[in-house]
């Protein structure tokens, strides 16, 4: 649902499929399933069409769940990395890093344990609120590689160059406390109810202040902008100096999907 709306697409349908180990607890099985149910009827979505394997014991990991959406979207409305532009601002829905280390802390890996939560939920309403505005370029859903490998993604599509600042980008310091000890790096954790969106730069202020309007927004922030130069993603930091941000070379951590 959350790749549909950063589209700009209203979800509408899914299917679902559903690979099951064998021997997996029915009590997890009826919560998740229940979870989503829950999580489908608020969104006004209708999951359509699914199918169900089940995997010899030992062999399926416990459960894995895979959907396809259907949306739609006005055809007049057009998004895409084709139409970011140097000077154009770059906004995130709120704090960033909450999922990848909430389910780090879930696996109880390294002997953590916290009261963090997953930043988990619909993004529907953060896109909708956007997709009015002229000056949207741009939106998606920072989830495996977080908002940095997003930023990527531009670089590699426009040949233009992303600042971020650091101080700018809300981070909280449960998440930051645990970045330091294990030696993570906030900008690569997965997000999966965060929007990171470009906006012409005249109408960031007004974008930011209808996310701040919502609930789902009130940690908005405006954390950088598109540069002409070369495609790096470069981070001005704390101390006032500047830094590169690289690509992941391996799959990030914790693996979620």
């Amino acid at each position: 649902m959350n790749d549909l709306a950063v589209s700009g697409a209203t979800p509408l349908y899914l299917t679902l499929n559903a690979f099951i180990e064998e021997g997996f607890e029915i009590a997890s099985l009826e919560r998740i399933i229940a979870s989503l149910a829950q999580a489908v009827r608020e969104a006004n979505v209708v999951v359509v069409a699914g199918d169900t394997k089940v995997a010899r014991r030992g062999e399926g990991g416990g459960i894995y769940l895979a959907t396809t959406g259907i949306g739609l979207r006005p055809p007049s409305l057009k998004l895409g990395l084709d139409k970011v532009r140097a000077g154009d601002a770059i906004l995130v829905s709120g704090p960033v890093g909450d999922h990848g280390i909430a389910v780090l802390l879930a696996r109880e890996q390294f002997w953590l344990s916290g009261s963090l939560f997953s930043d988990a939920a619909s993004v529907y309403p953060l896109a909708q609120t956007l997709v009015a505005m002229e000056g949207l370029r741009f939106m998606r859903d920072p989830t495996r590689g977080g908002i940095a490998t997003v930023m990527h993604e531009i670089c590699r599509a426009t040949n233009l160059q992303i600042i971020l600042n650091q101080q700018a980008i809300p981070v909280r310091e449960q998440v930051s406390s645990v970045c330091e000890m294990l030696g993570y790096d906030p900008m690569f954790l997965a997000c999966e109810g965060r929007v990171v969106a470009v906006v012409e730069s005249s109408q960031a202020v007004l974008a930011l202040a209808r996310w701040r309007a919502m609930p789902q927004g009130n940690e908005a922030a405006i954390i950088g902008y598109v540069s002409e130069g070369r495609a790096h993603v470069v981070l001005e930091t704390e101390l006032g100096g500047r830094r590169i941000l690289e690509e992941l070379e391996d799959d990030p951590l914790p693996r979620i999907c």
